[in-house]
C-alpha cells in the first residue's frame, strides 16, 4: 500500500504543478480579450488569430486543469445527497463513481481523440477562419487534459481505498486540500 500512496502523492504533484501553470493562461486570457475588444470597439480592427488564441487557452485551462480540480475535491457533487452520508459511505460512492464512470469515460477520449490529434499534426490542420491558427495544439490538448484527469482519478482511488483500509485520511474531508508534497520529501513543495 505504501507503494501506491507514493504514486498518488506523485500524481499529485504533477496535476498540482499543471493546475497552478495552468491558472496564468486565465491571465493571459484575460488580457488578450481585453485587447480584442479594445481593438474591434475602438479601432475597428479584428484578428482571427487572436480570437482562435483567446480560444485556445480557456480550452487548455478547462482541459489541463480538471485533474487539478479533482484533486482539490472542487469538481461538480450533489453534497445534497453526500453530505448526508458517512464518510465512509461518501468514500465508497466516489470509488464506484471513478472506477464506473469517471477512468472508462476519460480513457475511451483519450483514445478517441488521439487519432485526430494525429491526422491534424500530420496534415498540419490550419482553422477554416481567415487568418487562424494550426489547429493541432488545441487538439492534443484534448487527450493530454484526459489523461491527466484519468491518472488523477487512479490517485483519487488510491486515497479512497487507504481511507478505507485505514492507511490514510479522509481524502473528501475539507482539511484534505492542502498543498501537494510529494511523500517522503518534506517541503519539496514549496
Amino acid at each position: 500500500m505504501s507503494f501506491l500512496i507514493r504514486l498518488s502523492g506523485w500524481i499529485d504533484w504533477l496535476n498540482e504543478r499543471i493546475g497552478r501553470a495552468s491558472i496564468w493562461l486565465v491571465l493571459f486570457a484575460t488580457l488578450i480579450s481585453a485587447g480584442n475588444a479594445l481593438s474591434r470597439y475602438g479601432f475597428s480592427l479584428s484578428s482571427n488569430a487572436m480570437l482562435e488564441v483567446q480560444w485556445y487557452l480557456y480550452s487548455a485551462v478547462f482541459l489541463l486543469c480538471s485533474g487539478y480540480t479533482f484533486m482539490r475535491n472542487e469538481h461538480v457533487r450533489i453534497d445534497l445527497v453526500s453530505n448526508r452520508m458517512s464518510a465512509r459511505g461518501r468514500n465508497w460512492v466516489d470509488i464506484v463513481g471513478i472506477v464506473v464512470f469517471l477512468l472508462p469515460v476519460a480513457m475511451m477520449i483519450v483514445w478517441m481523440s488521439w487519432p485526430s490529434f494525429v491526422d491534424s499534426y500530420m496534415t498540419n490542420e490550419q482553422s477554416s477562419n481567415a487568418g487562424g491558427l494550426v489547429r493541432w495544439p488545441v487538439r492534443l490538448l484534448i487527450p493530454v487534459g484526459f489523461a491527466l484527469l484519468g491518472i488523477q482519478a487512479v490517485s483519487e482511488l488510491i486515497k479512497r481505498i487507504a481511507f478505507l483500509t485505514g492507511h490514510g485520511p479522509d481524502p473528501i474531508a475539507p482539511s484534505a486540500h492542502a498543498p501537494v508534497e510529494i511523500p517522503g520529501q518534506p517541503g519539496a513543495d514549496r
